[in-house]
């Protein structure tokens, strides 16, 4: 059966039906896809078939390692086959059933999972608790074509769980024809969406993302309108291939050209045009630079639907170059640091499903409760939006986050919802803490931390920043200073610039790449003169970062030494060493005098050069800044708490698209 009759009978089905299919049991869209684990758990068991029944029952002997499951199983988006005494497991990212999260935040509870068999084996139904124990709900031999459904509490998911089946293919094996997860629905609310991306320059990326949207049916069911914000120089509008499918989707799909004003301008702008055509319940803001599952969409919506309040609903990011790889399953914003950290203490950054799945990862089994998603890819309700108004005009960095912590005081919450994810490009392969967005960075959480801290004087911030500042200095990255500076300047100007500095502040920071050597990069090593051997450090054992207890006698008599000895001989015609990308951490840096540095992404490299009046310049400059913002912050933070309505208000960003029209 094709994917669009599937999409049809399973559409007609919940027309008629006093249950709503919310999750359906999803395989790859691309056949040799390495994220197969993400959908089917890889890690398969084989057993004798002779045994399945005893097995079912937890009467028989653990199970063999056996093969793993291959793309060629596969029949379709829906149905796979089973092969004789194989254990094929749906306890997977996409098609396990997220059941805390549906028992916390919406107003479920129950769920029925609906299960097509056809071939002969068994059917196993599974549950597991919030510390990963995992639990046999349900069990039954099959045997010829047989639809299946299991009527499943929620009740026992108060602080984690999922539900999940597995099938074991019998003598003769078993097909999968199709599998969903529903929940009662008496008439309840059908919401509609607009999809806003928005897109810099990427137009082969975010034509891609489009066509994934256009081949979804289920997607294209809930559609208003698939706005496209393209502030690029390389349109989408100029790709190969887009004609074709801006003529299936006809008047939905809408670009808009405006400037660069970053993620927050072009999220901002989709964000308006959605609420301002007044058809969409929700709008879905996408990154350009993904690849998309499009299931997400759909279970995005149905969550909100069912949400005791109106309720922002984000999905995960996975590694687009390592797809098994889930960057982060849920953050939290911490009050004394305000820094992003994991939504719980027993979280694994960037988590690979291929070695470590479902079943055996307990802490993916608790809830995740988070302050934000990132805005790769979330829905907000569109009342949310008319009540609390767009984004703040950041450009990039913390404009996601601050939306969050906006929304959650007027009472709506975040929900990172887990089968709902993406790929996109890991934080990994970037240093964003270097280089231009090292101004964004700092100055954009000043101002979230003005707006949202819980401590009189921001917490941790203030200090922190300062010893960021000390770092930068000593490791001789002084173009990334100069950024920092200017974001401290800016904060204390106040809060009346940010708009006019959305268009202008980039391009000036970006300008004063030509003054620092640390910012010019060069792609090949033999660019640069070649580093002059010298008599290794602490007797060729390297140097290493200093113990926690020795740090602040260290620091100080780092800077005192920057500051006051004069240069080496012969660093500032040549380069002491070659330093690599991953090795490039301030205390190392701290003692050279000349450094080439590889960046983040492996293409390119440039000259850090120590300069010990550039150094004491900037120290007193940061100093001074830090001593203002400290002495200042009441007022600053009155100031820019009374600003933000006005600034995220519609009018404000009017005025704003107006003067970036393309």
């Amino acid at each position: 059966m094709s994917t669009t009759a599937t999409d049809k009978i399973s559409q007609a089905a919940s027309r008629r039906s006093p249950y709503r299919v919310v999750q359906r049991v999803i395989l790859p869209l691309e056949a040799d896809s390495d994220s197969i684990p993400l959908y089917v758990d890889a890690g398969t068991t084989s057993v004798d078939p002779r045994t399945d029944a005893a097995r079912a029952q937890g009467t028989a002997g653990p199970a063999v390692t056996g093969e793993t499951v291959q793309s060629s199983d596969f029949r379709g988006r829906f149905s796979t086959v089973v092969r004789p005494g194989s254990r094929m497991s749906f306890a997977t990212y996409f098609n396990a059933f997220p059941a805390s999260y549906w028992r916390r935040w919406t107003t479920v509870g129950s769920v029925r999972l609906e299960v097509t068999v056809s071939g002969n084996g068994t059917l196993i139904v599974y549950r597991s608790n919030a510390k990963g124990a995992q639990q046999r709900v349900e069990s039954l031999a099959f045997e010829g074509r047989t639809p299946h459904v299991f009527d499943l509490p929620l009740t026992p998911f108060g602080d984690g769980g999922w539900y999940w089946f597995d099938i074991v293919g019998g003598v003769e094996g078993a097909l999968l024809e199709g599998a969903h997860w529903a929940v009662p629905d008496a008439g309840g609310k059908r919401g509609r969406a607009s999809i806003a991306i928005t897109t810099f320059n990427r137009p082969d990326y975010c034509l891609r993302t489009i066509e994934t949207v256009c081949g979804a049916d289920t997607v294209r069911e809930i559609l208003d309108d698939l706005l496209v914000i393209d502030q690029g120089t390389q349109n989408v509008a100029d790709e190969e291939g887009y004609p074709e499918v801006a003529a299936r989707l006809g008047d939905r799909l809408r670009i808009v050209r405006q400037g660069n004003i970053g993620g927050s301008g072009g999220f901002s702008r989709g964000m308006y045009e959605a609420v301002r055509a007044g058809r969409s319940d929700y709008v879905i803001l996408l990154d350009d630079d993904i690849v998309l599952e499009p299931e997400s969409l759909t279970r995005l919506v149905a969550f909100a639907d069912f949400a005791r309040r109106p309720t922002l609903v984000g999905g995960h990011m996975f590694d687009m170059y390592n797809r098994t790889v889930l960057h982060t399953f849920g953050e939290t914003v911490d009050p004394w640091r305000f820094q992003p950290r994991p939504a719980h203490e027993d979280m694994e950054l960037g988590h690979d499903f291929a070695r470590s799945n479902l079943r055996t990862t307990p802490w993916l089994h608790r809830r995740a409760d988070v302050d934000y998603n990132g805005w790769w890819m979330t829905l907000i309700p569109t009342e949310v939006i008319r009540e609390i108004g767009l984004s703040l005009p950041l450009f990039i960095k913390w404009d996601d986050a601050e939306y969050s912590l906006r929304a959650a005081k007027a009472g709506y919450p975040t929900v990172s919802l887990p089968g709902a994810g993406l790929w996109h490009i890991a934080w990994g392969d970037k240093d964003d803490l270097v280089g231009w967005q090292a101004y964004f960075h700092e100055r954009n959480r000043v101002i979230a931390t003005l707006l949202h801290s819980l401590y009189d004087r921001g917490g941790r911030v203030l200090r922190e920043s300062s010893y960021m500042d000390v770092k930068h200095l000593i490791s001789m990255q002084y173009y990334s200073e100069q950024g920092r500076l200017t974001a401290l300047r800016d904060v204390l100007a106040g809060p009346d610039r940010l708009h006019e500095l959305l268009g202008t502040r980039l391009a000036e920071i970006r300008s004063l790449a030509t003054e620092y050597s640390d910012a010019q990069f060069r792609p090949d090593l033999d660019a640069f003169p070649a580093p002059q051997r010298h008599k290794p450090r602490n007797k060729g054992r390297g140097v290493h970062q200093p113990a926690r207890i020795a740090l602040a006698p260290w620091a100080a008599k780092t800077v005192l030494r920057q500051t006051l000895r004069p240069v080496a001989e012969g660093a500032a015609e040549r380069p002491q060493t070659f330093i690599a990308h991953q090795d490039a951490r301030w205390w190392r840096l701290a003692q050279y005098d000349s450094a080439i540095v590889s960046n983040a992404e492996g293409t390119a490299a440039s000259w850090y050069r120590r300069d010990p009046r550039q150094l004491r310049a900037m120290l007193a400059e940061a100093m001074g800044l830090h001593r203002r913002l400290l002495t200042e912050w009441p007022r600053l933070r009155r100031s820019y708490q009374d600003a933000a309505p006005r600034l995220a208000s519609f009018e404000a960003w009017e005025d704003t698209f107006r003067r970036h029209a393309v």
